[in-house]
């Protein structure tokens, strides 16, 4: 028996190797179940291990050395001096909105005539639009200085020179088939740029260009403390990109996000402050990049996947208390509504699905409805991608048909979703993103064709054993080794997330204490008492009630659980607790990765 929802999940626990657990413990003093952490992440050299915990500042690369910076400053600050009117231009996502944040601010300390324009996700669409642009000249703009967008937009970036603007690109999506002809391009992978990681998110670039523009106009390294008070916030809201935006916590991002972490509540702001005290984390003690990716995260893309993204911004940038918790309250209002949605959408989806899948033939998944609301369909289809280890494309049609329709895209099996989708682009009006997510617009009429390519094409580049769901677990781990001290060392891995998530362990012939039970205000979740030998543990099931039924209708069997160990500091005591991932009866073997 095994219940990880609609299709059931592999075990697959990586190697163990004593010998090298026991060389790590010897020279890094951690605990056995830390090390093979480590060895899992192949981060095994004791002075590989010192650099992947040395999470220092100084260990940022110099802000200049990020292509285009240098003459992207050239341009800005001459702007600045010259007081043209400067538009940041951004995105309606999390990254975008602090991206915006963190140029806007900067911008407007360094003395700059400077607003900021944020297109609508259902109206405008992704990247800069052309229309928008006519508009931002008329009303005088003189230079635009793209945030999270602009790469892919050189046509665009034509109409807005012809248009006599100037522009500077800041961007780290994929290029498209030409660079835009702009004034100048920010972009960590530039072409002979030589910079040595490429995973830097849009606020991770608008944080690097602000410190190089703070040091040009100081014209000096060190700065005065109004600059220093700025880079100290922009930290925070580069960390909230980078999480949000599900780039890899590794290299430069493990530290931004770890300083950025640190400083939020205290130089976030004030809007920020009354978004987490509505996301119940003002009282935390310590800040994890999952409080970014399950509190601050969703509720900033909220505003913009309901057509308010300007607010998002606005409450990342206001200096007025009143403004600041009005705004909060709106925003946390509108991720309840995007809630209620999402979950309207799925079971729709859902349903389709059970209808018309077919799993054993089915490479991918794509569905299309005229009731799904635009700016939800990208989380449903990374829902719906993870259970059912299928790419999906999920596709909402314009209900009168007067333009094209929209679909979002989520990738699973390791398919490159950008070159699947040039691969069927004959079918498509349009279409961007990266390997992970994407999104594109089609004709209504080429929905069929499309989903025949795609379906074909991710056949052949996926191969079934990879459309089967697997769970990677680092290790098996006996409950009487998960102590507090262990799970401190643990947190000295942090933060986790894309490329470098928190560890999955496993615990093997534990018993239900008592049944099972439903919690939360709607009883979607799950929490139970478990025991291993003379060691009893709660955990809980965020969305998995439904294993209640099945837990509870053998009281007497033993199960194994995966699960993420974490800290619980409710009432002010610290206890380890297990939020469970998967569950089978025990017993049941599980299938070693091989070295």
């Amino acid at each position: 028996m095994e219940c990880s929802g609609t299709m059931a999940m592999r075990w697959k626990i990586r190697p163990h190797d004593q010998a090298l657990i026991e060389q790590i413990c010897t020279a890094t003093k951690v605990s056995p179940i830390i090390a093979q952490i480590l060895a899992a992440r192949d981060i095994t050299d004791a002075r590989e291990i010192e650099s992947f915990l040395d999470l220092k500042l100084t260990r940022l690369r110099h802000p200049f050395s990020l292509p285009g910076v240098p003459a992207a400053c050239d341009v800005i600050l001459n702007a600045v001096t010259s007081q043209k009117k400067i538009v940041i231009y951004g995105d309606y996502d999390c990254d975008g909105m602090t991206s915006t944040a963190i140029l806007f601010s900067c911008l407007k300390l360094l003395g700059a005539k400077v607003s900021y324009f944020i297109p609508s996700r259902i109206d405008d669409g992704y990247g800069l639009n052309a229309d928008r642009l006519k508009e931002l000249r008329q009303r005088a703009a003189d230079l635009i200085v793209t945030v999270d967008c602009g790469i892919a937009s050189a046509d665009e970036v034509d109409v807005a020179k012809e248009l006599g603007l100037q522009v500077v690109i800041t961007d780290h999506h994929q290029f498209g088939s030409r660079l835009p002809a702009a004034d100048a391009i920010v972009h960590p992978a530039l072409p002979d740029g030589g910079y040595p990681f490429h995973g830097l998110c849009g606020a991770g670039v608008a944080f690097k260009l602000a410190w190089a523009l703070c040091q040009r106009h100081a014209g000096s390294e060190k700065l005065p403390e109004p600059m220093r008070e700025l880079l100290f916030q922009s930290l925070g809201f580069a960390a909230i990109g980078t999480v949000a935006d599900v780039v890899p916590l590794r290299d430069e991002n493990r530290i931004l996000v770890h300083h950025g972490l640190q400083r939020l509540r205290e130089h976030g702001g004030l809007g920020l402050k009354h978004l987490m005290r509505l996301a119940k984390l003002d009282s935390r003690e310590k800040l994890s990049a999952e409080d970014i990716a399950f509190g601050l995260g969703p509720r900033l893309n909220a505003s913009g996947r309901l057509g308010q993204a300007q607010l998002g911004v606005e409450l990342l940038t206001t200096v007025d208390e009143h403004r600041a918790e009005m705004l909060a309250e709106y925003i946390d209002n509108l991720n309840k509504s995007r809630d209620s949605l999402e979950r309207t959408i799925l079971r729709s989806a859902k349903k389709m699905i059970e209808e018309q899948f077919d799993p054993e033939n089915d490479a991918a998944l794509v569905l299309a409805n005229r009731d799904w609301h635009l700016g939800v369909i990208g989380i449903v289809a990374g829902r719906l991608a993870e259970e059912f280890h299928r790419p999906t494309v999920i596709i909402s049609i314009d209900a009168m048909d007067s333009r094209p329709a929209v679909g979002s895209a989520r990738s699973a099996g390791g398919l490159d979703l950008h070159e699947s989708l040039g691969a069927c682009s004959n079918h498509l009006v349009s279409f961007g993103g990266h390997r992970a997510a994407a999104g594109l617009k089609i004709a209504p009429d080429s929905i069929d064709a499309f989903r025949e390519a795609f379906c074909e094409y991710v056949s052949v580049r996926v191969p079934d054993s990879q459309r089967e769901p697997e769970l990677i677990i680092d290790a098996e781990a006996p409950l009487c080794q998960l102590t507090v001290d262990t799970l401190r060392q643990l947190e000295q891995l942090a933060p986790f997330g894309q490329d470098h998530p928190r560890p999955y362990l496993c615990a093997t012939g534990l018993r239900l204490v008592e049944p099972p039970k439903k919690i939360g205000g709607d009883g979607r979740h799950l929490a139970i008492r478990v025991q291993q030998d003379d060691v009893k543990m709660r955990a809980v099931g965020f969305g998995k009630a439904d294993w209640a039924d099945v837990l509870g209708s053998t009281p007497d069997q033993c199960f194994d659980f995966a699960f993420k160990p974490v800290i619980n500091e409710f009432g002010g005591m610290k206890r380890v607790e297990m939020q469970l991932i998967d569950f089978r009866v025990s017993r049941s073997p599980a299938i070693a990765l091989s070295k």
